[in-house]
């Protein structure tokens, strides 16, 4: 039965695909006049409806290729960016045999309430409020059931499109398969909670000392594979600033100067961080919750990405050119010369203007584009690096619009590149330039004989 109902959701896998084919084809045809911008736009559109339709699955991978703006331009990562992971709630009666089966009777009778609606539902798991035996308020996350054996058949037929995709030239520069197994890797992760609740716990562990940031706090005995148990978080999501009451400026201190400290000092960084994910509460603490999703920067790539950013925010354009294009793991034939210029051209807009003058979003987003028209590639680190960078920015001047994260970065960055130890080598060296040869040997005379 289980084998049946997998071929009939791949066959309506692949008719949603080829709709998404067949309507771009009938677009392009009659609109055949477009710009590449506009050409652009239109897959991107048309991508993103295809992921709607195709459920919860094909959205997160929607969600985590529109992070990418070193592969995907503005055309896609618009219409991607927009989808939201919110699904229906599974019905209480599969959720609370899922908490039986997980936490046995006696665990289980520690719950004297638990809210049969969610109060929220994602593609993974949903969120209940319940109250403990101590009268504790509790989150009660549980693993949607059934969604193991969805998102393992969802990803197969997912990387069988991935390669047909691939084979469109046009596409190939995206690298969907490969995007897909890396996406396999971090949702396959996402399925034992275990490994969120450690992450949970190094995270606690890294800002102890920080008074005001906090994780949920862990039930360490309700916690299983597929159900965790943690303190409930009231609050106000980042994602609305306005209804943040209290000191907003020492807020977005806090706030900006953790995610620094996460990115340049400890290397270990929330991957899914958005407003959505941070939780400022009534007593001034900022909270961080959803830890499933991490990156951990590798030590040897420390040196080299924090005097990167330091060459970022110094706008050193033919600095930042160089280090991009050494450390990159893959580049096409690059006329080194044009993709400096790029560079320099970019930066150039900046001059004169103070660091609190300068959008993070702006520079590192015109990197991007220029990385990308000239296939340099970057290790995903960095990506995960730029988006909690923005969101510090976002943020951060949202609750206080005089925070310069720029000028805040710069000392630990200083402080990053001096701890840090020699890194990787590079994996290139830069072209030579003309300016760059040592002139030519004059020919040498040969004797005539005589």
């Amino acid at each position: 039965m289980r084998a049946i109902l997998l071929v009939i959701r791949g066959v309506w896998i692949s008719l949603v695909l080829l709709w998404a084919f067949a309507v771009y084809g009938v677009r392009r045809a009659v609109r055949w006049r477009l710009k590449p911008e506009e050409k652009e736009k239109l897959r991107g559109e048309v991508m993103a409806r295809a992921f709607e339709r195709l459920g919860a699955t094909f959205i997160k991978f929607g969600q985590i290729l529109s992070t990418r703006p070193d592969l995907l331009g503005p055309g896609y990562i618009e219409p991607l960016s927009r989808l939201q992971d919110q699904v229906a709630p599974a019905r209480w009666r599969a959720v609370s045999a899922m908490l039986d089966a997980e936490l046995g009777p006696e665990r289980r009778a520690r719950f004297v309430e638990i809210a049969p609606e969610p109060i929220a539902a994602a593609s993974v798991a949903q969120v209940h409020r319940a109250v403990l035996d101590t009268g504790e308020v509790v989150a009660l996350k549980v693993q949607r059931p059934g969604v193991h054996r969805l998102i393992h058949g969802d990803l197969s037929i997912l990387g069988f499109w991935a390669r047909v995709v691939a084979l469109i030239p046009s596409m190939k520069p995206l690298s969907l398969p490969g995007a897909v197994e890396r996406f396999g890797v971090s949702l396959a992760g996402q399925l034992d909670f275990r490994l969120e609740a450690a992450n949970n716990r190094r995270f606690a562990a890294m800002f102890a000392d920080w008074e005001g940031l906090d994780v949920p706090k862990l039930v360490e005995e309700l916690c299983t594979e597929r159900v965790l148990s943690m303190e409930f978080v009231d609050g106000v999501k980042g994602s609305e600033p306005d209804a943040v009451g209290g000191d907003r400026a020492r807020l977005a201190r806090l706030g900006a100067d953790a995610i620094l400290h996460m990115v340049f000092t400890v290397g270990f960084v929330h991957a899914d961080l958005h407003p959505g994910n941070i939780i400022l509460t009534e007593d001034g603490r900022v909270v961080f919750i959803d830890l499933g999703m991490v990156a951990e920067i590798p030590r040897d790539l420390m040196r080299p990405w924090t005097t990167t950013f330091l060459a970022l925010g110094q706008q050193n354009a033919a600095e930042v050119a160089r280090l991009l294009y050494i450390y990159s793991p893959k580049v096409a034939k690059v006329d080194y010369c044009a993709y400096e210029q790029a560079l320099v051209d970019h930066f150039a807009r900046f001059h004169g203007k103070a660091l609190g003058e300068v959008e993070i979003a702006e520079v590192v987003g015109g990197v991007m584009n220029i990385l990308r028209r000239y296939r340099i590639t970057i290790d995903s680190s960095f990506t995960v690096v730029n988006i909690a960078l923005l969101v510090a920015e976002g943020l951060g001047k949202q609750l206080d619009p005089t925070l310069d994260v720029v000028q805040r970065a710069v000392p630990v960055l200083f402080k990053a590149a001096a701890a840090a130890g020699t890194g990787i080598p590079p994996r290139r060296e830069v072209p030579c330039r003309d300016g760059d040869r040592p002139p030519p040997e004059p020919p040498v005379e040969r004797e005539r004989a005589s």
